[in-house]
């Protein structure tokens, strides 16, 4: 049985996989991410995504013929890419600009299987819909540190789930890693989803 190794410091994409059956042993990349905001959305969660892979493939504690995976995920609002807010007040004027409006979330995937060199990166994409929240909301959100974190500045899976009126397309990419897209890469790979379960 491979071993899936995640190269992403999210417990949201960790909660995921495990969720779905997967134990995927966590090696954080490191990665700056910074310089790369010319990119276009789609481009910058996959080139971002790559790094991470990248990063994490080379180091010497990743098991022997592993399947490396590197996920980013960005927001975008009116053609431009949103990561992390920068702070507290970034994240209260970039839900000024959501509420009431649909954003897209990318999570780029890259993988690589360490065993044959193969390398794979796809992008997921889903519609996210904001609902219409008052700035007495959002700044009470704020306040709790949550959406701090998380790209978009907000989770699909705790406190913002209230300020998300629906989705199109696969609910796990809002929260970080499309477990769908990563079976069907996973299979182009030659590997079976049901081969990393751990129960």
């Amino acid at each position: 049985m491979p071993t899936l190794v995640l190269g992403s410091a999210s417990p949201a994409r960790l909660r995921t996989l495990r969720t779905a059956g997967v134990e995927p042993v966590v090696i954080v990349s490191g990665v700056d991410e910074s310089g790369l905001e010319h990119l276009a959305p789609t481009d910058l969660a996959e080139t971002l995504a790559e790094l991470k892979r990248d990063a994490v493939a080379v180091r010497p504690d990743v098991p022997a013929g592993a399947l490396v995976l590197g996920c980013d995920s960005v927001l975008e609002l009116d053609g431009v890419a949103h990561g992390k807010p920068r702070d507290a007040e970034d994240a209260v004027a970039r839900w000024a600009r959501m509420s009431g409006r649909t954003g897209l979330l990318h999570t780029g995937h890259a993988l690589v299987d360490t065993a044959t060199g193969q390398r794979r990166t796809r992008v997921a994409t889903t519609a996210v819909h904001f609902a219409e929240v008052d700035e007495a909301e959002v700044r009470a959100y704020v306040a709790t540190g949550e959406p701090l974190h998380v790209a978009g500045a907000f989770t699909l899976e705790g406190l913002g789930a209230a300020f998300v009126r629906g989705v199109e397309g696969d609910p796990h990419n809002v929260v970080g890693v499309s477990v769908p897209l990563l079976r069907t890469v996973l299979a182009e790979m030659g590997h079976r989803w049901t081969d990393l379960w751990s129960r």
